[in-house]
């Protein structure tokens, strides 16, 4: 995670499977289901958007893989 106060406000993110700059997923108008699955631990972008906010969020960084894998034996994640 970056140092506090280097946050930005990312609207926008690279996705590299296109190349193109595509707006980032708005949890109030886009449904999680279209852009993203999960498999195991890992967050999965299906989508532009799904793959550029996965990149821009760090969704699947090793400490939230580590957490998502955890609470997933625990039976605490679905």
């Amino acid at each position: 995670m970056p140092p506090r106060g280097t946050w930005g406000p990312n609207l926008t993110g690279l996705d590299r499977e296109s190349g193109r700059i595509v707006p980032l997923f708005h949890p109030r108008r886009d449904r999680w289901t279209e852009h993203f699955e999960w498999r195991g631990s890992r967050i999965e972008g299906l989508t532009a958007i799904g793959r550029a906010t996965v990149l821009v969020l760090g969704m699947n960084d090793a400490r939230r893989l580590d957490l998502r894998a955890e609470l997933l034996a625990r039976g605490e994640l679905a």
